[in-house]
């Protein structure tokens, strides 16, 4: 960058001139440093006794006996957080007409191993239907007298299953309306976040025209759409950020997003920081400033 776009970059002495201090300022804030150094304490304890030797076989067993209970869940949760970071594209007119397609359900089927729902059936599915076989298998070898005369045998009444149908059908309804609510109303955030660094950058493009700019207008409008990637990388886990920023910023810049706390506020900082550098009147830079508000923080 040439040194209009250096003077919004984290400088590298701090003994620097006062055009400086406020990414000094910006750098001390997103990356602290501390004095004091890790202490770290060992305590000994002398005993003249020694754990016995018979609890470890024990502890074995039982720790085998969870690894081998747990592989199945941990299996299916491995799955599903694969799924999870799918990327998923958006439908159009073609895949509207594969999904309206009558070979649909057998596409379905044959991907039903795939779903993150079946996925997360599979578990508690496996476990009632194993309870299920052992209370049956006992009452079939009551009923068959393999057993003695006093086990007897396991019933239960439909009655409360029936009176519970009703209401645990209204549960998952309710449920399935909230999930799909939470989606409409992300999916809305997200579209005022888009149209919003879409507008700033317009009024970027037509308020900033003097010569001078040229270098730090075309960063300013870099930091404009690093924003909503660092958003998206924000709120999304395993995300990786500086891997979908290295072509927008700066190596320096993007080591300071990459040190901060919260990556989104500190590209605001960045772009509130150009603000104050552009040769403006104070109408258009209050105008800008508002802007920027309105789109990104308010939002």
């Amino acid at each position: 960058m040439e040194n209009s776009t250096r003077l919004i970059q984290p400088p590298t002495d701090i003994s620097s001139s006062s055009s400086n201090l406020i990414s000094i300022n910006l750098l001390r804030f997103h990356n602290p440093s501390f004095a004091c150094k890790n202490v770290k304490l060992t305590f000994r304890v002398n005993s003249s006794s020694h754990p016995s030797q018979s609890h470890r076989p024990a502890s074995t067993k039982q720790s085998t006996l969870v690894s081998l209970l747990r592989a199945l869940p941990d299996w299916a949760d491995r799955i599903k957080e694969r799924g999870v970071k799918k990327k998923r594209t958006l439908y159009n007119h073609e895949t509207w007409v594969q999904h309206r397609s009558s070979l649909r359900h057998v596409r379905h089927l044959a991907s039903s191993l795939s779903s993150r729902v079946i996925l997360s059936l599979i578990p508690p599915v496996i476990a009632f239907t194993s309870f299920s076989v052992l209370i049956a298998s006992y009452n079939s070898a009551v009923l068959m007298h393999w057993l003695p005369e006093l086990f007897p045998v396991l019933r239960a009444s439909t009655l409360p299953y029936q009176l519970t149908a009703p209401a645990l059908a209204l549960l998952l309804v309710f449920r399935t309306e909230a999930s799909y609510a939470r989606y409409e109303e992300g999916r809305k955030a997200w579209t005022k976040v888009i149209c919003g660094a879409n507008d700033f950058a317009g009024q970027v493009i037509a308020g900033v025209g003097n010569s001078n700019d040229v270098n730090l207008k075309k960063a300013l409008l870099q930091y404009i759409i690093a924003f909503p990637i660092a958003l998206k990388c924000h709120i999304i886990n395993g995300s990786n950020i500086a891997n979908d920023l290295q072509n927008l910023m700066e190596e320096e810049d993007l080591a300071v997003v990459l040190g901060s706390k919260h990556r989104p506020r500190c590209i605001i900082e960045f772009i509130s920081q150009s603000l104050q550098y552009l040769h403006l009147d104070e109408a258009k830079r209050n105008l800008l400033v508002s802007h920027l508000t309105i789109s990104f923080l308010y939002n």
